[in-house]
């Protein structure tokens, strides 16, 4: 009966050890077993993740427009004009966590598109952008972090007064990030994150031709986007294998 139970417990601690390997077994002088495991840390070895986000963008630059077209007297000349529009965006990531509290992902998204027509003219800008990301985890959830890629902002000027083909533009910009966040578990694997993140990158310059109703010359006319600022808040999903 003893060989019995000690066979018994062996199954039930080579079922509960599935993280660990046995490396010895040995009989006792009273017939029952003793074995010992090796056992590997989940958080030393690490573990994968991935997810997606939803965003809502706050997005802030400004449109610098000149012309090499003459300023006739009494025409007012171009102005500046400041932005700050609410844009909606997702994007997906995989990552790896190290040590219980360090986690690296590669994070691939869309920021939005902001679209405004006015005076016959269409003027688009669309941000898709890729980062990699490091964040420390708290142990009450919370979690910051800060981020590094590139995004591809591109503009789309469109207007019946003009005559070249050109009418998008797309530049490569650094995108840099600083973020916070709260993850909370659903289950075991399964989480759920929030996230604010204040990014910053660089926008086009956009020039499209016309030709002038009053001379008939054709001109230049462009657009300058410099710095954009981004705050987002993000809801999301992030399953750990």
């Amino acid at each position: 009966m003893k060989k019995l139970v000690s066979i018994a417990a062996l199954v039930v601690f080579a079922i509960g050890g599935a993280n660990a390997a046995p490396s010895h077994l040995t009989r006792t002088n009273d017939g029952s077993y003793k074995v010992t495991y090796d056992y590997t840390d989940r958080g030393d070895a690490g573990w994968w993740y991935m997810g997606g986000r939803f965003d809502m963008n706050l997005m802030s630059w400004t449109n610098k427009s000149s012309t090499s077209a003459p300023t006739l007297a009494g025409e007012p000349e171009l102005e500046d004009e400041s932005f700050s529009e609410m844009v909606f965006g997702g994007s997906a990531f995989v990552g790896h966590t190290y040590k219980y509290f360090w986690r690296g992902e590669i994070e691939a998204g869309l920021m939005g598109q902001y679209e405004e027509e006015e005076g016959g003219t269409t003027f688009k800008l669309t941000v898709p952008y890729v980062m990699v990301n490091g964040y420390y985890d708290f142990t009450n959830g919370l979690y910051a972090g800060a981020g590094l890629g590139f995004a591809l902002p591109k503009t789309d000027i469109q207007s019946v007064f003009f005559t070249d083909s050109g009418s998008a533009e797309r530049t490569i910009s650094p995108m840099f990030g600083l973020m916070g966040g709260w993850s909370y578990h659903l289950d075991q694997n399964l989480l759920l994150d929030l996230r604010y993140r204040l990014a910053m990158l660089w926008g086009p310059d956009h020039s499209r031709k016309f030709v002038a109703l009053d001379d008939g010359a054709e001109y230049t006319i462009s657009n300058e986007i410099g710095l954009i600022l981004d705050n987002s808040i993000s809801v999301g999903l992030r399953y750990e294998f």
